[in-house]
């Protein structure tokens, strides 16, 4: 195996001398070559004309900054019609003509400005050993240059966003080579038709529901088959069913917050004693315990005639508590009245204004307020937490609520999941949910059935489905149904081809980095650099 020197350096030079000056480490070469070319004509010379000192820096060594000296030598061009007298003789590839870096360090800076950007790649450098700037960084990056695209036949296209909401940008990938291979400034369908059309060799545009990129695709190649993306079918799907799960899911809360109060035993009932820890109670006796210690050790020095005042002072308690003592027939009982909550009266109207879709606990305070509420906005938040049915804490006080409805999210996501995937309670709970009503029942049929055509890719099945969708009547549904019919060719190719967009939306995770580690503050220009030469 061939072991390089940590400071080798190409044939044609030669090193002298290695010394430390400034904390630097300065290695002097001289250039060995016999002749050298004429830049401009390629003719070979012999005679030197003078010498010079090139002063480059070099990659670090264990972390210390390296400066090459080179003495280079001036020649003679030999041919009488260059225009070309004298010259330099190149040490390319190694130093580029009036570079003050060597090409190792170039790159090295290039690479590093490519994973981290300007300011971070400066904090990188700097604890490599590399003098750098930012600016310097950012300008090895645009020095870049960007590959032709060449031949694309299969064409993924998604946007993102510079500002959330705001800003759009597409970026295309080459779904053959898995590559990004441009990145537009915008998402208008007309960017996106012209970039398209100068690429005619193209045959599949894999693409989301989106009608921009839908338009787009149509003028701009029209000879290609669009394939929409599957995980945004079921994406589509999901909110259909989403909104058919939240409305009879709505329904059932209403039905159920009567059965709730009635269930429920409000809090100023239950005694105080009974919602006591045992460690709360193991306290309570020791300290009536010490107490009826005091209350003996009174009496026995009031008998011995010691006055009251030398009594406090002995026992450590005050003098109106011995006098109190002393009057009493028996030992001293802490009887608290039965526990009564200020929010009691104010309940039923908490239950209302929470079930007529009221679920902001501030206003709900500020409303008992008004009323004559004293108490705080942290016990009215207690109470609901506790005793209303979407409340975590259901069931404190030891009554045995009717849980409430799975919210309408998370029985979507039960819905679409495989059957075979789920835990034990998660298809029971899908079953307790299919006994809702028959339209929720019919809709988790027709959920899986579309489910599983998309994962088997059985896209001629595609009407069938569309049709037992439209007689279901589920409302829902038939919008669904609506928006597959503007786009059907593009699903029923996405139901049927194996393209997709999920190495597309890859790429899209992997710019969102690049974009955030610019802190907001680059340019298009520098994160199209970034991305299309991402390492």
């Amino acid at each position: 195996m061939e072991v390089k020197p940590a400071l080798a350096l190409p044939e044609g030079l030669a090193v002298t001398t290695i010394e430390v000056i400034d904390t630097v480490l300065t290695i002097t070469a001289v250039s060995t070559q016999i002749s050298s070319a004429c830049p401009l004509c390629g003719t070979k010379a012999t005679r030197v004309h003078s010498r010079y000192t090139r002063q480059v820096a070099d990659l670090p060594c264990s972390g210390q900054q390296v400066r090459l000296l080179l003495q280079v030598r001036k020649y003679f061009c030999e041919e009488p019609t260059c225009v070309r007298k004298i010259f330099v003789e190149r040490l390319t590839p190694f130093v580029a003509p009036w570079e003050r870096v060597t090409r190792r360090l170039f790159q090295v800076v290039q690479v590093i400005g490519l994973a981290t950007g300007g300011r971070l790649g400066v904090r990188v450098t700097d604890r490599l050993g590399i003098q750098t700037t930012r600016q310097t960084i950012l300008r090895r990056i645009m020095a870049l240059p960007t590959a032709p695209v060449g031949q694309v036949i299969e064409l993924g296209i998604d946007d993102f966003s510079f500002k959330r909401g705001r800003t759009f940008g597409t970026i295309l990938v080459n779904m053959q080579t898995r590559q990004v291979i441009d990145v537009l400034a915008d998402r208008k369908a007309e960017t996106s038709a012209a970039w398209m059309a100068s690429h005619p060799e193209i045959k599949l545009v894999s693409r989301d529901r989106g009608a921009d990129y839908a338009s787009a695709a149509t003028a701009g190649a029209p000879q290609a088959v669009q394939c929409a993306d599957r995980f945004h079918l079921l994406k589509n799907l999901g909110e259909a069913l989403e909104g058919c799960l939240a409305r009879h899911l709505a329904a059932k809360r209403k039905t159920q917050t009567p059965q709730t109060l009635e269930e429920s035993t409000p809090l100023e009932e239950v005694p105080r004693s009974a919602r006591r820890s045992p460690k709360v109670e193991q306290l309570q006796r020791a300290y009536r315990e010490e107490r009826l210690a005091c209350y003996e050790q009174v009496v026995a020095l009031h008998k011995l005639g010691r006055s009251q005042a030398m009594i406090a002072q002995l026992v450590g308690i005050g003098h109106s508590t011995v006098g109190r003592w002393l009057a009493a027939s028996g030992p001293p009982e802490t009887r608290r009245g039965p526990y009564v909550s200020r929010l009691a009266p104010y309940l039923p109207y908490l239950f209302r204004r929470w079930e007529s879709g009221c679920h902001n606990m501030a206003r709900l305070h500020q409303e008992l307020v008004a009323q004559g509420y004293k108490g705080s906005y942290a016990s009215v938040r207690d109470h609901i937490i506790r005793q209303l049915p979407e409340g975590k804490k259901n069931g404190a006080n030891g009554s045995k609520l009717t849980p409430a409805p799975l919210p309408s999210k998370q029985a979507t996501f039960l819905f679409l999941a495989r059957p075979e995937q789920l835990e034990v309670q998660e298809q029971e709970t899908v079953r307790q949910l299919r006994q809702t009503s028959p339209e929720v029942d019919l809709a988790y049929d027709l959920v899986q059935e579309f489910a599983q055509m998309l994962r088997t890719r059985t896209g001629e099945q595609l009407d069938g489905w569309l049709a037992s969708a439209l007689d279901s009547q589920i409302p829902e549904f038939r919008s669904f149904v609506v928006g597959v019919e503007r786009d059907k060719a593009a699903v029923v190719a996405g139901l049927t081809l194996p393209q997709n967009s999920g190495l597309v939306e890859g790429k899209v995770n992997k710019l969102k980095l690049i974009k955030r580690m610019g802190y907001g503050r680059a340019g298009f220009p520098l994160l199209r650099q970034r991305v299309l030469h991402a390492l």
